[in-house]
């Protein structure tokens, strides 16, 4: 049943996407004479057409519920101005597809030298055939190992200075929405996409597999980040992050504070929270951001940059004070 309505939604895509690419793109190509390009474009018009349908079905969704029963009320949202440019160019989803299409190639070698040499491969959904081959269960596990990894991936963005330094983009919005989880620093969004595109490979992963795990990552980290009060109860919260969840992760202080502090990294669920004693269940609405936002004398009065260009480039400066000499006073004389 899964499996037919994925294949019916994949054919509704694609009749869209040849219908698009013969009246729209190609004529453009042929104009511009870009015909060289019309496979990797042609490829590419599918991913446009997901990110397009994932973002209007998550303000379809969500924006309601944010209206309805917000955690928070704001005079101006100026500050999401941004999280929505960012929404669009990261729910696209290229530099994901990118990825995996450039390191295909390298890891088919690997497996190929892998076989020769007589070692063994990574096939998860081969584990045990009738179970693990079935659609549901293969998604799942990937699910999980990616996540996993995932949980490993953002404790070390706050592990390393120059790593958090570019995380800090993320975590400095003080307004809470369901376009907030996009906002991220652009390299950081290359070594993630590298990262997560190398793992999905390695354990098996099809790319029309791939194109679904991170779309249902995708939506399910906008609910976390959304303004919303949502009733998830004691058992739901406990088996998939949740916005009270992760906004604790967000709070200034305890819940990400430089690369000392911690709490809630799970990116899907909490399990591994719970696992490695990183969860914090603290429901209280704290306001989110960086201690460094604040005025003296919480804080430094820093700034972060209210649109894109700045946030990317003030980040970029923080990592060049981070990694310049520190200068030492002068010996005084005995």
């Amino acid at each position: 049943m899964i499996q037919e309505a994925l294949n019916f939604v994949d054919s509704g895509i694609s009749a869209v996407q040849t219908l698009i690419y013969v009246d729209v793109v190609q004529p453009l190509l042929f104009h511009f004479n870009l015909m060289g390009y019309d496979d990797d474009i042609y490829d590419a018009l599918y991913l446009v057409i997901i990110g397009v349908m994932q973002v209007g079905l998550t303000y379809l969704l969500l924006r309601p519920l944010e209206a309805l029963r917000p955690v928070e009320r704001w005079q101006d949202r100026k500050q999401v101005r941004a999280d929505v440019i960012y929404t669009w160019i990261a729910k696209l989803g290229i530099l994901n597809l990118l990825f995996f299409i450039v390191l295909q190639p390298v890891f088919n070698e690997l497996q190929s030298q892998m076989v020769i040499h007589g070692l063994p491969s990574v096939d998860l959904d081969g584990l045990y055939p009738g179970v693990t081959d079935q659609p549901i269960v293969s998604f799942l596990m990937y699910l999980t190992v990616l996540d996993f990894a995932g949980y490993w991936y953002h404790r070390w963005q706050h592990r390393f200075g120059v790593w958090w330094e570019l995380h800090a983009v993320h975590h400095s919005q003080q307004q809470m929405s369901l376009w907030s989880d996009d906002r991220n620093h652009f390299l950081d969004d290359i070594v993630q996409a590298a990262f997560f595109a190398a793992i999905a490979l390695f354990i098996g992963v099809q790319p029309a597999q791939y194109v679904v795990l991170v779309a249902v990552g995708n939506f399910l980290q906008s609910v976390q980040h959304v303004n919303a009060r949502l009733p998830y109860g004691p058992v739901l919260e406990r088996l998939i992050v949740s916005p009270t969840f992760h906004r604790r992760h967000h709070a200034i202080g305890y819940g990400h504070e430089g690369t000392r502090y911690g709490c809630n990294f799970g990116v899907l669920f909490p399990w591994w929270d719970m696992l490695f004693r990183t969860a914090s269940w603290e429901r209280t609405v704290e306001p989110t951001g960086i201690r460094d936002q604040l005025p003296a004398p919480e804080g430094r009065s820093r700034r972060y940059g209210m649109g894109v260009i700045a946030q990317q480039v003030r980040a970029l400066g923080r990592i060049a004070r981070r990694l310049a000499p520190r200068r030492t006073s002068p010996r005084q004389p005995v």
